[in-house]
C-alpha cells in the first residue's frame, strides 16, 4: 500500500533514498494553504496565445471515445464545450508565469538539469486524460478543486488508433482524493488515472529522462558538426591483397579510428552533454528587449528597483580543463575571475543588484547584457 506522509515529516534526503525512482508517495499538504497563482480563466486566456503550447482533450466526444485538439484556441472554442468530461493542458506554464516558475524552486533537491517543465491541467467535472503511464518522474500537485487519483503497477496495451496514449485496461490498486496543497509523486512507468471531481487544476512537475537513443543520436550530430565534412577514407600505403574479398585488419583499424574519433576524451562528451541538456524543447522562444540594452543602460536599470530574473536553464560543469557555462545549447568557457559567481547564477532564479554587484566585472556584465538581449534574462518588478 502506498505510504501517505504529512507535510514536514520527510526530508529531501530521505525522499531521494527511499522513494525517488523506486515507489510512489502521497504527501498530504506538501504546500500548506496552497493557493494557485493562476485562475482557470487566466489559464484559458493563455491557451489563446499563439506562443503557448496547449491541448484540449475531450472524452465521449460524439461517436468517438477521445478527441485531441491543439491550440491556440479562442473564446468560441471554450463556449462550445460541454459541462463535463474535458481537460485543457498548458505545457511549459512556468515559461509564461513567473509565480508558477517559482514553484519549481521547491524541487531543487533534484539537479536542475533533470527538471523539464511544469504543466497545468484544468478539468471540468469528470475531466480526465485517461489512464496512462509516463516514462519519467512526475509530481502531481493539486492546485484547485478535487481530483481522484488511482494507480496500478500493471501496464498493458494502449487503445488503438489514438494519438493519445491511453491504456485499454486499467485496474486500480489504490485510490485517493487530493485537495489543494496535496501532492502525489510517481516514479516512471506507474500507471495512473486522475479524474476531476469538480472544477479542478493540477500542476504536473515533470523531469527530463532522455532515451539512450536520443542521447547517442544527438552526440553523433554534435560530433559530425565538428568534423571536416570533406575528409574521406584514404589508404596511400595500400598493399597487394591476398584475398580480394577480405576487409583487411589494416582497413578495419582505419575505420575504427574514424568511429573512435567521435569521442576522443571524456571532456568532449561532457561538453556535448551540457549543450544537449541545456537546450529547450523545439519551439521555445524568449521575449527579447527592443531596443537592446547597451552596458550603461543595463547597469542603470539593474541599479533601480527591478529584479533580474532567469528565464532559461543555466548549467555548468567544473572539470580539470576548466569551468564551462551552458545555456540553450551553447558552451561558454568561464574565466577564473568569474568562477565564484557561477553557482549563484545557476542556482537562483531571481537576483538583486546588491547580490551581484560584488561580481560585476566588465566581462561578466558583457555576458549578462548579452543574455538579457537574447531574452535568457529579464528585468522584473514583482510589484508591477
Amino acid at each position: 500500500m502506498l505510504k501517505t506522509i504529512p507535510f514536514n515529516q520527510l526530508s529531501a534526503a530521505e525522499f531521494l533514498q527511499h522513494y525517488w525512482q523506486k515507489k510512489p508517495l502521497l504527501i498530504r499538504q506538501a504546500i500548506p494553504n496552497f493557493s494557485s497563482p493562476i485562475t482557470p480563466d487566466e489559464l484559458a486566456g493563455l491557451a489563446c496565445e499563439p506562443d503557448v503550447e496547449s491541448r484540449l482533450i475531450r472524452e465521449k466526444d460524439g461517436d468517438k471515445s477521445w478527441t485531441l485538439r491543439y491550440g491556440p484556441f479562442n473564446e468560441d472554442d471554450f463556449a462550445q464545450l460541454p459541462e463535463t468530461h474535458w481537460t485543457l493542458l498548458i505545457q511549459e506554464a512556468n515559461k509564461h508565469i513567473p509565480e508558477v516558475e517559482d514553484i519549481l524552486d521547491r524541487f531543487n533537491f533534484v539537479p536542475s538539469w533533470r527538471v523539464d517543465d511544469l504543466m497545468i491541467s484544468y478539468a471540468a467535472p469528470q475531466g480526465s486524460v485517461g489512464a496512462h503511464t509516463d516514462s519519467y518522474d512526475v509530481f502531481l500537485l493539486q492546485a484547485h478543486g478535487l481530483r481522484r487519483w488511482q494507480i496500478s503497477h500493471d501496464n498493458g496495451e494502449l487503445l488503438p488508433d489514438l494519438e493519445l496514449k491511453i491504456l485499454q485496461e486499467f485496474t486500480p490498486e489504490e485510490s485517493w482524493i487530493l485537495e489543494p496543497g496535496d501532492m502525489l509523486y510517481l516514479p516512471p512507468n506507474i500507471a495512473h488515472h486522475g479524474v476531476a471531481l469538480d472544477d479542478c487544476m493540477t500542476f504536473s512537475i515533470g523531469f527530463l529522462a532522455p532515451t539512450h537513443n536520443e542521447m547517442i543520436q544527438d552526440f553523433i550530430d554534435y560530433s559530425l558538426n565538428k568534423m571536416d565534412a570533406e575528409q574521406r577514407y584514404a589508404d596511400p600505403e595500400l598493399q597487394l591483397p591476398k584475398n580480394t574479398g577480405e576487409i583487411s585488419g589494416e582497413a578495419l583499424q582505419k575505420i575504427q579510428q574514424v568511429i573512435h574519433g567521435l569521442a576522443t576524451d571524456n571532456h568532449s562528451i561532457n561538453q556535448w552533454f551540457g549543450c544537449f541538456i541545456s537546450e529547450s524543447r523545439a519551439g521555445t522562444s524568449y521575449e527579447q528587449p527592443d531596443p537592446a540594452y547597451n552596458k550603461a543602460e543595463w547597469l542603470e536599470t539593474f541599479q533601480q528597483d527591478s529584479y533580474l530574473r532567469r528565464a532559461a536553464k543555466l548549467l555548468f560543469t567544473n572539470e580539470a580543463e576548466g569551468m564551462t557555462l551552458f545555456i540553450e545549447g551553447k558552451a561558454i568557457p568561464v574565466s577564473k575571475q568569474n568562477q565564484a559567481v557561477i553557482p549563484l547564477l545557476t542556482a537562483q532564479r531571481e537576483f538583486t543588484y546588491a547580490e551581484l554587484q560584488p561580481h560585476l566585472n566588465d566581462e561578466l556584465v558583457d555576458l549578462l547584457v548579452e543574455f538579457t538581449n537574447l531574452g535568457f534574462l529579464y528585468f522584473y518588478d514583482d510589484e508591477a
